[in-house]
């Protein structure tokens, strides 16, 4: 592929909810483009973008993909992204490396939570868009009330660019509202046609709204605009690139990505209004002066990049997906990553297609590309020389929330396992991996059910090894409410030495559930020599972190040694502690124990027509709804107490419930007393494994 200046470049995101045609459009522009001599289809498992085993078995998009195209002497670097929610990471990082975004809208199930969701992110970056309505050639799409749908809901800067011209139900060419001339397909040619006369009324209407828009770009074109002028063809698209560009006017078209109608004025358009890198602003963190660097793209400053998602494939090895913010990277340079600490030499540069790497002499400010076999490199990483050091903002990624227990189906892999985890996580900055060790459990958090589903699937395909998920434990706590005063005596005579220790202890809440116990001693007249003490808190230490009522851990216990006995001879470290741990279960059982539950502090955000289903909802779930604060676009704010147990399986039940509007965060808030009934099933569960295995583990 050849080298493209910084003026020379697009950037795209293609966006959109899943199903909509976007990796059917990046095909389109493949084919169209060269890249390709035949047109992959999702259902064949054949498109450039979903390469990956499990992207053709689901059919959909779960990675992002980035497919370069040369296109009349121009570079689009169109990144193709996941349309379902649960991958949300995968877009958001795409987001941050692209310049423009095109939102993909499927002309037959018209606005979509996923197309709201596009916009909110496009609007969050200040991302210039286009609407793309696609399936045009399918009987009942509507351009029509697509173009209505997205007036009501974003206002009049919605801008249709074209207009379908239909004839016996088929979908048979376009009227171009800037030139006012209708187009027909002939095979891959257009042909110039009559605008036909039910076009004409809404060209007029379509034509007027651009026109204002025009003269809104200045003081003199609006002048011109109100004396009746007529701008010039290069007037009106000089005029509307501003407009698109400040996100002032969306321009509106469609096609069909199957019959690659459309796709060469879209691609045309792409050029003409979308910004180039040049015409958008990056900056950084000088790290030797501390102050700010605007890189802006330009290719005259010094060097730096930030990687912005990584590829690490068992098959193609390990890719950082980078865009040059500043200067000409070059194979062979030495760069230096800022947050590792660590001098690299670059060795050679590739932009990938799909999963084919194509190699390059350069990369322009701007530009997107990859490096191969960075050890240190992770996502978010800022690169640049050492001479000048600069760090770039990370991009915000979502945080996940669903987890599950995961165990591995044979022991020996327990390693592997976590080898190819530790993989996947490079890759996807929403999957974490959680050592959960006072439940002893191993968690894996993701952004919904279907999300950790594939990474599974990906453990068994990619790496064989395999893992099962399970419901996790609750991180419960034991504690007691009431005081015990105990006496314990171990005494053990075998011949020889025997074993004797003797406590007298108390036991109270401390009132500090931080901490597990305090320990303090009480004992005059050397009752119990204080070389024991320690042998005592020892046994203390030892008994709470598995409690008597239920095995969970112990918090909140006041214990206090206050008297005993020993023996001269028989007394040992070990008798004492031994005796510790008797008194310490008879005294926790003997002074009121109970289990307390995490109890999370949640904030769920729906639009304002779901939150009597949703407060009604959390009620359920033993939840305390705390109140409600309006959010930006019609949105409300839910915040509510509700116990860890009751947020199991909560993703899925609140997508359904909302039709997938909903998004939820939590924290952990404190620790409350269980209701009795919880309680007696957690110990009876416990009493139950306690007679499966035979003994006390």
């Amino acid at each position: 592929m050849k080298v493209y200046t910084t003026d020379k470049i697009r950037n795209v995101v293609l966006l959109g909810h899943g199903g909509s045609g976007k990796t059917s459009l990046a095909e389109a522009f493949g084919y169209l483009s060269g890249i390709t001599s035949r047109m992959g289809k999702v259902t064949d498992g054949n498109t450039i973008s979903d390469y990956s085993k499990e992207e053709q078995k689901r059919q959909f998009s779960i990675n992002t993909s980035i497919i370069p195209i040369e296109w009349e002497g121009y570079k689009i670097n169109v990144i193709d992204t996941p349309g379902y929610f649960d991958f949300v990471g995968e877009v958001e990082e795409a987001v941050s490396a692209a310049g423009a975004a095109i939102i993909v809208v499927n002309g037959k199930s018209g606005i979509e939570v996923g197309t709201q969701k596009a916009w909110e992110l496009c609007e969050k970056y200040k991302l210039p868009r286009f609407v793309y309505v696609s399936n045009m050639d399918v009987d009942n799409a509507s351009f029509r009330q697509v173009v209505e749908d997205m007036t009501n809901l974003y206002g009049k800067k919605m801008a249709p660019f074209h207009l379908p011209i239909r004839e016996n139900e088929k979908f048979v060419g376009y009227v171009n509202v800037i030139t006012e001339t209708g187009n027909r397909w002939q095979g891959k040619e257009v042909v110039p046609c009559e605008v036909p006369e039910y076009n004409k009324a809404n060209l007029q209407l379509c034509r007027d709204t651009l026109m204002e828009a025009v003269a809104e770009t200045s003081e003199e074109m609006m002048e011109r605009y109100f004396g009746g002028e007529t701008f010039s063809e290069a007037e009106i698209r000089a005029a509307l690139r501003t407009n698109v560009c400040d996100c002032s006017i969306v321009p509106m078209t469609m096609g069909s990505n199957v019959l690659c109608q459309g796709m060469y004025t879209l691609l045309d358009d792409i050029i003409k209004y979308m910004p180039s890198p040049e015409n958008r602003k990056v900056a950084g963190i000088n790290m030797k002066t501390n102050e700010i660097y605007n890189a802006d793209y330009d290719f005259s400053k010094a060097k730096s990049a930030y990687i912005w998602k990584t590829i690490v494939d068992p098959f193609i090895g390990k890719y950082s997906l980078i865009k040059v913010n500043s200067g000409v990277l070059k194979t062979d340079d030495l760069i230096y990553n800022v947050d590792r600490d660590i001098e690299e030499k670059i060795g050679k540069l590739y932009v990938l297609q799909g999963n084919k790497p194509l190699e390059v002499p350069e990369l322009h400010a701007g530009d997107i590309g990859a490096l191969a076999k960075l050890t240190a490199a992770r996502t978010g990483n800022s690169l640049s020389t050492k001479g000048t050091t600069i760090k770039f903002g990370k991009a915000e990624i979502s945080t996940p929330y669903t987890y599950m227990r995961y165990k591995p189906r044979n022991k020996g892999d327990v390693d592997k396992i976590s080898q190819a985890l530790q993989k996947i996580t490079h890759e996807d900055q929403t999957i974490r991996m959680v050592n959960d060790s006072d439940n002893r459990q191993l968690l894996l958090y993701g952004m919904g059910d279907q999300h950790l589903e594939v990474v599974v699937s990906r453990l068994l395909n990619e790496y064989k090894v395999e893992v099962e998920l399970t419901q996790p434990k609750i991180a419960y706590r034991e504690t007691i409410r009431k005081q015990s005063d105990v006496e314990s005596k171990y005494k053990k005579q075998s011949g020889g030495h025997g074993q004797y220790g003797h406590v007298k202890m108390r036991f109270s809440p401390s009132g500090d559930l931080e901490q597990p116990y305090v320990f303090e001693q009480e004992v005059v007249g050397g009752a119990v020599p204080k070389n024991y003490f320690p042998a005592v808190e020892k046994g203390i230490q030892d008994s709470v972190t598995k409690g008597p009522l239920a095995a969970y851990p112990v918090v909140g216990v006041k214990a206090v040694l206050y008297d005993g006995s020993y023996h001269p001879v028989d007394s040992s470290e070990m008798a004492f502690k031994t005796a510790a741990i008797q008194a310490f279960r008879k005294g926790f059982m003997e002074a009121g124990p109970v289990l307390l539950e995490p109890i999370m502090s949640v904030k769920v955000v729906v639009p304002d027509a779901y939150t009597g289903d949703i407060m009604g909802d959390l009620n359920k779930r033993r939840g305390r709804v705390l109140g409600m604060n309006p959010a930006p676009g019609g949105k409300q704010v839910i915040e509510a107490d509700v116990p860890m147990s009751g947020l199991f399986g909560y993703c899925t039940d609140l997508r359904s419930m909302t039709g997938g509007r909903g998004d939820y965060s939590y924290e952990f808030a404190r620790y409350e007393q269980t209701p009795s009934d919880v309680q007696e099933k957690e110990v009876a569960a416990r009493a139950a494994k306690v007679s499966e295995e035979g003994s006390d583990d």
